[in-house]
């Protein structure tokens, strides 16, 4: 992480990617225990801590927001899902099709947020130039 303001989109893409690949890990491992008799499904909390933390800057902008948020209160956190909820006679509640298209869409999230922070450390170069 950098500590300049010229970094504050690149911090935060930095937590989000880091929260993507968190959940790519807990979503593989609900892949591997699908068949595991009481295993219960696990995901990872981000966007809604981040949402929260830039609603507490109380600032007019974005740009302010993030440039006042502390990036030590934002990581993903490993949660179990709907850990009451069992649809099958194992108790175990990982649906094989609903993991797989999350994956999936997480996966192409993190390819975005890799993107994402390639062009802007691009930007961040052609100023430097």
């Amino acid at each position: 992480m950098f500590d300049s303001n010229a970094f504050d989109y690149i911090n935060i893409l930095d937590k989000a990617a880091d929260a993507a690949w968190l959940r790519n890990e807990a979503i593989s491992n609900n892949i591997a225990n699908q068949s595991t008799p009481g295993y219960k499904r696990q995901d990872v909390a981000f966007e809604d801590i981040l949402s929260k933390e830039l609603k507490m800057t109380k600032h007019k902008s974005l740009d302010e927001a993030i440039a006042n948020i502390d990036l030590s209160k934002i990581n993903g956190e490993i949660y179990t899902d709907n850990e009451n909820l069992s649809y099958r006679l194992d108790e175990n509640n990982v649906d094989i099709d609903t993991e797989n298209v999350e994956l999936a869409s997480n996966q192409t999230k993190y390819d975005g947020l890799m993107d994402s922070m390639t062009a802007e450390f691009k930007r961040l170069q052609s100023v430097m130039k």
